[in-house]
């Protein structure tokens, strides 16, 4: 098996392709921590990995974050735990529980319909090749405010603000007249 890996815009980020599907077509999954990983034997492995602080299972990727140290130190192990995971054919996810997040979407509304549509096809796709998702977590009609989640390698990246304000918040504003600006959940 060989695992490719990619650079994402956050240096404690590093993307790792397994030339396979991870998730596939279900949503992605975010483990920001430990505790979060439980439900998945490949996330606890990794977590088991000095200084891993995060893991984020994409389509076709598995992103993770380092609170420390470099990454020709800690990528051999994370290698070698993403290799073992799938050559013993083990599952992504213990059998008692959901590999899918849920996502929190409020009033199924126009605007928010309309939003959600443009974050799903313009979006996330954009994203996910930097190894990161942007899942909508509410809009406040009254402050025209779209609230979003970044996770994977755009959650602590040095350039998510500016995503945020720059890409994301001009593209609704532009197609959605009733958002005003984007903020981060």
């Amino acid at each position: 098996m060989f695992i490719q890996t990619e650079a994402t815009p956050n240096p404690a980020t590093l993307k790792f392709l397994p030339g396979r599907d991870v998730m596939g077509t279900a949503p992605a999954a975010d483990f920001p921590d430990l505790p979060s990983a439980t439900r998945s034997p490949l996330a606890t492995s990794l977590f088991a990995v000095a200084d891993v602080s995060g893991v984020f299972f994409g389509a076709d990727f598995i992103a993770v974050t380092k609170a420390s140290g470099e990454w020709q130190h800690l990528k051999p192990a994370v290698l070698g735990a993403i290799m073992d995971h799938f050559t013993r054919g083990d599952s992504l996810f213990d059998s008692e529980s959901s590999g899918s997040d849920a996502e929190l979407t409020g009033d199924e509304d126009e605007v928010v319909s309309q939003i959600i549509e443009l974050i799903d096809t313009r979006v996330r796709p954009a994203v996910a090749q930097d190894g990161g998702d942007i899942v909508f977590n509410r809009f406040d009609a009254d402050s025209g405010t779209v609230y979003l989640q970044m996770r994977g390698a755009c959650a602590g990246c040095p350039s998510s603000e500016m995503t945020l304000k720059s890409g994301i918040e001009n593209l609704l504003r532009h197609y959605v007249p009733e958002v005003s600006r984007v903020e981060q959940a």
